[in-house]
């Protein structure tokens, strides 16, 4: 039996990782369910898995989550170090750290720090903090579990240590795949003045609006470049993008001999999450499973960097260090959450990331109070580019 806490329990991740809970009754108990704002739904959560604790973000929150399980032994609490609390306490086996964006950093980097297993779905926390949180993680006898679809197929395909640390003696690329998103074919000027509800409308995958943007501008291609540069100790030119509109592959390993490894199944983020979830075991997902000759042709094509230029920023931010990786997550959250709320375009986040990726900074951040610091300093930046693109 596994104990597990859920960061972002309300998120699409953190539903997919209840559902395989409760596939599994006999292997999984919950301790806590944390959620953000999303109070009502986290509610009705914890009156169906009964959880020890519960975790939203303000005190307001807490008082109004309070009210809706009256009557349960449901205990409420709030804030960051509410999380903190949540992912390190002992009864604590594994942490599913599925908080989306750089609010995920301090928990997940606490969970580490507390040897647990981290299933990682917050990719943020290795573009943020890449050194510091595999140092982290091998010093205090954590693991982690990639969660994302791309890294968890490439997790597959290695072989690990006793440690269940991913080995690449012998790999010579490591090819990430990308559907493309909803725009894969559409013209730069259509790409340009997408709408959010345009822009949210993955074919392929159902997930939340921040990574549907993400995906769309392919921006979440270059996040998960950094994140496995990180997670598999190999440099940025050894990492590649795949286009591959069917997300029928998963991800592919190169190795030295010529050989190639992939890892395939259908679009459904169960699979690598209860791979993480029982590793070194497989269980059951509940995922469909993949019909080959259904699926049909399968293919690939290189990115368009010219009308997907998040991309290219992100590889030059990999190339660039860790510091020029933290301004690039920075802005690209602010203007992520700028184009859902309708106040710039989607052709002007790539312009806030680039413009914000030109201001000074400093040389390094080598712990987690300058690596905040960094992403505070990014994010004003980027809201002061926003401010001069509307003049």
């Amino acid at each position: 039996m596994k104990t597990l806490t859920i960061l972002g329990a309300t998120g699409s991740i953190g539903l997919s990782t209840l559902d395989i809970v409760e596939r599994h009754v006999d292997r999984f108990r919950l301790h806590a369910l944390t959620a953000h704002s999303r109070v009502d739904e986290l509610a009705a959560l914890c009156l169906r898995f009964r959880p020890a604790v519960a975790v939203v973000a303000t005190h307001e929150a807490a008082e109004r989550l309070k009210t809706l399980l009256s009557g349960t032994t449901v205990r409420v609490m709030h804030g960051e170090q509410a999380l903190i609390e949540v992912a390190t306490t002992p009864e604590v086996d594994a942490v599913m750290a599925a908080i989306v964006g750089g609010a995920g950093l301090a928990p997940t980097l606490a969970a580490a720090k507390a040897g647990k297993d981290v299933l990682l779905a917050n990719k943020e926390s290795l573009v943020m903090a890449g050194a510091l949180l595999i140092d982290t993680a091998k010093r205090h006898g954590a693991r982690l579990l990639p969660v994302d679809s791309e890294h968890n197929a490439i997790f597959q395909c290695l072989p690990h240590d006793e440690r269940g640390w991913a080995l690449t003696h012998g790999v010579s690329r490591l090819l990430l795949t990308a559907s493309g998103g909803p725009f894969r074919t559409a013209s730069a000027e259509t790409i340009a003045h997408a709408s959010p509800a345009q822009a949210i409308a993955h074919p392929n995958w159902l997930m939340g609006p921040k990574i549907s943007v993400d995906s769309a501008s392919m921006m979440n291609k270059g996040l998960e470049l950094i994140e496995a540069r990180w997670l598999f100790d190999l440099p940025a030119e050894r990492l590649d993008v795949l286009v591959h509109p069917q997300s029928v592959v998963h991800s592919l390993v190169e190795f030295d001999d010529g050989s190639v490894l992939a890892q395939l199944g259908s679009p459904d983020m169960r699979t690598p999450i209860a791979y993480a979830m029982a590793y070194p075991e497989r269980i059951a997902s509940g995922s469909p499973r993949l019909d080959l000759a259904r699926a049909g042709a399968l293919t690939f094509e290189p990115p368009d960097l010219a009308r997907f230029p998040c991309l290219r920023l992100a590889q030059h931010a990999l190339a660039s260090g860790s510091v020029a990786c933290i301004a690039l997550n920075a802005a690209n959250e602010v203007a992520v959450a700028e184009f859902l709320s309708g106040r710039i375009s989607f052709g002007r986040i790539a312009a806030v990331i680039e413009d914000t990726l030109a201001r000074p900074y400093p040389s390094s951040c080598d712990s987690l109070e300058a690596i905040v610091a960094i992403d505070r300093l990014s994010r004003e930046h980027a809201r002061d580019a926003i401010c001069a693109f509307a003049v």
